[in-house]
């Protein structure tokens, strides 16, 4: 076994921060895609539909919920349009029912690609 003596005026420190940036553009309103509004949440669906007619006239939809977690979504209408509202809630509702509550409103954000394969006769 080596007998070593300390020695701190040898030691070096060293402080560093690292800082990690996500950049991206504000969204107005900041809600994306859809909203979906607990029962309990700090703003009902009166609240975001007067937010949603402010900030983004004729954009958004307000649409009312027996569920037992959420009172009320807000959904972009373009979404709508591209797929059928009765399709899309049960996906939206299965997996907002598996991180929320009623006190939330949870903010989801679609990435919809619609494939589409046509043979034309020639």
């Amino acid at each position: 076994m080596l007998d070593r003596q300390f020695d701190a005026s040898q030691l070096k420190f060293v402080r560093k921060a690292e800082i990690n940036m996500n950049l991206s553009e504000f969204e107005i309103p900041p809600i994306w895609e859809v909203l979906l509004i607990g029962k309990k949440a700090p703003i009902g669906p009166a609240a975001a539909k007067q937010m949603v007619d402010v900030l983004s006239p004729e954009q958004y939809e307000v649409r009312s919920l027996e569920h037992p977690i959420f009172e009320a979504l807000v959904i972009k209408k373009t979404i709508i349009k591209m797929l059928p509202f009765e399709k899309l809630l049960p996906a939206i509702l299965e997996e907002g029912e598996r991180i929320a509550n009623e006190n939330i409103l949870l903010k989801i954000k679609l990435n919809i690609n619609i494939q589409v394969n046509k043979e034309i006769d020639l």
